[in-house]
């Protein structure tokens, strides 16, 4: 007996090494898309996600999230040479415990959008995490250069934000090779 819903092998199913492809959505200068296997509940990650204020303690570059409102975040985000960024950021669509995606509101230092979606594995093991960030960095070309220089451009952004949420997700902490403040090095030189 067949089942209503074979499991395939097409793009629904990919590999969670997706990259990035030439043609990828968004309007801006500079984008990227991921994705990732967690080995959580869906539920679980898209709720702790969908509290933008949990984003400093797992991303490098939003430093600061304060809620507005029901759709509405003001996000702060450290720029290249020490700048803070400010981005009041909509949510553009929620399908929850699937789906959220949003973009800057007009006014906001950057235009920014982006999604993250969702999806179990069809084989059980976990949940398959997508994440797509676009945006047009401060001034122009120079701003895009700027930011692969300082490794804050968008395809290393959502590659090293994935794989820390996916830590943060499997085992309660993002790991670091930074020494703790809390335990200090001795000097070494007497």
């Amino acid at each position: 007996m067949s089942s209503p819903d074979p499991i395939s092998t097409d793009a629904d199913v990919a590999s969670p090494a997706f990259i990035d492809k030439d043609n990828v959505e968004g309007g801006h200068a500079a984008a990227s898309i991921r994705a990732a296997m967690i080995n959580r509940p869906r539920q679980e990650l898209y709720a702790f996600w969908r509290d933008f204020t949990n984003l400093p303690s797992f991303t490098e570059n939003v430093t600061e999230v304060e809620i507005l409102d029901a759709k509405r975040s003001q996000w702060t985000i450290a720029g290249p040479g020490g700048m803070d960024v400010d981005l009041v950021s909509e949510i553009t669509e929620d399908i929850v415990g699937e789906r959220i995606a949003w973009r800057s509101t007009e006014g906001s230092d950057v235009d920014h959008e982006g999604w993250i979606a969702f999806k179990d594995n069809p084989f059980g093991r976990g949940t398959e995490v997508r994440i797509f960030i676009s945006y047009d960095p401060p001034a122009g070309a120079i701003g895009k250069v700027v930011a692969k220089v300082m490794q804050r451009e968008p395809r290393i952004q959502a590659r090293r934000e994935l794989r820390r949420f996916k830590q943060l997700m499997e085992t309660g902490e993002v790991s670091t090779s930074k020494a703790p403040d809390a335990a200090p090095r001795a000097n070494r030189h007497f």
